[in-house]
């Protein structure tokens, strides 16, 4: 039997999804020295991260909440589950988007301040609905900015309702263009989308280069009476130009997961409390597809949907296979084979990829490794983790 390895959970993990982890690992939040942490939302970035640990799992699709620089830095992966969640975040951006085509939120407030008998509520009601008369889906036009795997759900389910889509993304991967149904639009750029759609909904991390992404400046391209939702991230959205959009009737409503002090109490906001994800259905699909990607790294080293690591895979040729994480630098797999050579190892299969300033090799052996080639390995400039991983 393999060693048991050690898995601290953060949060609570949907149990269908620990079930993918192999029945011999130690799993609970009380485990020390782990080899693995599983996460949902808890604030890493002033925890103390055990020299233990191999690599992080994110059960949900943001990292934010983890300090991911710093572990890459350590040659450990974090990984998440992109498009696990795509569906409950495309049901609720279709509801958000009726909430603020048909002023639902408005409408609602209103009903619970009315007062009287049924007949004097009927007579308020009749002469108060015109207030909230709104439009219809059919024939408007949606802006998706960020066409991964939400966004294109979205797009998808608006053309099913009737809509004319177009959106943008200058990072758009092969397969989630292939995703893209072939009535959406491609738009050339952000302010492209702003002045063409009614609605326009977010689905971009939050990084530097999309923090504010939509601004007064931006704001002030869109359509008269625009919608804009951000089921995306708090910060890419500039709170105090949307209440003064809001407030000058240029925007319609804003629609998003986010509270602020900005935002709340504003008869224009609709800010529920980060319900994205929010689903039975969501919860688990995420656990489920970041414990078998954080299992197959602890026994394999293959990488699937790490977010600051290159995705790596290679069959099992062998039972005796070393995984090395390095600086993207010139000569290292290079320096890693005479390594293995000098040590008498015969190499049967390797694999080496890169992403940004990093780079990860697998390499198949075809005789047992010892602990003085692992630390001859380690002791290369440039290395930064290296792991023994013998069936």
């Amino acid at each position: 039997m393999a060693d048991a390895r050690k898995v601290l959970t953060l949060n609570a993990i949907s149990a269908r999804g620990l079930a993918r982890l192999p029945q011999h690992y130690v799993v609970g939040g009380d485990v020390t020295d782990p080899d693995a942490i599983l996460v949902r939302s808890a604030n890493m970035h002033e925890m103390e991260i055990s020299a233990s640990v191999r690599t992080i799992g994110r059960a949900g699709a943001g990292t934010n909440n983890i300090p991911v620089k710093k572990l890459t830095e350590r040659g450990v992966p974090v990984f998440n589950a992109p498009g696990a969640n795509a569906n409950a975040v495309k049901e609720l951006v279709v509801a958000g988007m009726l909430m603020g085509a048909r002023n639902l939120v408005p409408a609602l407030k209103f009903v619970e301040g009315l007062s009287g008998t049924d007949e004097e509520m009927h007579k308020a009601t009749e002469a108060g609905k015109k207030n909230f008369a709104g439009m219809e889906l059919p024939g408007r036009t949606l802006g998706v900015i960020g066409l991964g795997a939400i966004g294109s759900y979205i797009a998808e389910a608006a053309i099913k309702l009737g809509m004319n889509v177009i959106g943008y993304d200058p990072a758009i991967t092969v397969d989630a263009a292939w995703r893209l149904p072939s009535q959406v639009r491609r738009a050339e750029s952000v302010e492209d989308v702003l002045r063409q759609a009614d609605f326009v909904t977010l689905h971009v991390p939050l990084l530097d280069a999309t923090r504010n992404l939509i601004n007064a400046q931006r704001i002030g391209v869109m359509r008269p009476g625009a919608v804009l939702l951000n089921f995306a991230r708090e910060g890419v959205v500039d709170n105090a130009a949307v209440i003064e959009a809001l407030d000058a009737n240029k925007l319609h409503a804003y629609i998003c997961d986010f509270p602020a002090n900005a935002l709340k109490g504003h008869a224009k906001v609709v800010a529920l409390p980060h319900l994205g994800a929010s689903t039975s259905e969501a919860e688990e699909n995420c656990a489920v597809m970041v414990a078998e990607q954080v299992a197959d790294y602890l026994e394999n080293g293959n990488v699937l949907n790490a977010v600051n690591f290159p995705n790596v895979s290679m069959p099992r040729e062998s039972a005796y296979r070393i995984a090395v994480a390095n600086a993207n630098v010139p000569n290292m797999v290079s320096q890693i084979s005479t390594a293995l050579a000098a040590a008498g190892l015969n190499i049967h299969n390797m694999v080496n990829k890169s992403k940004g300033d990093i780079a990860y090799t697998l390499v198949d052996v075809d005789s047992a490794v010892t602990a003085a080639v692992t630390q001859q390995l380690a002791a290369i400039a440039g290395v930064l983790a290296v792991r023994y991983l013998p069936e």
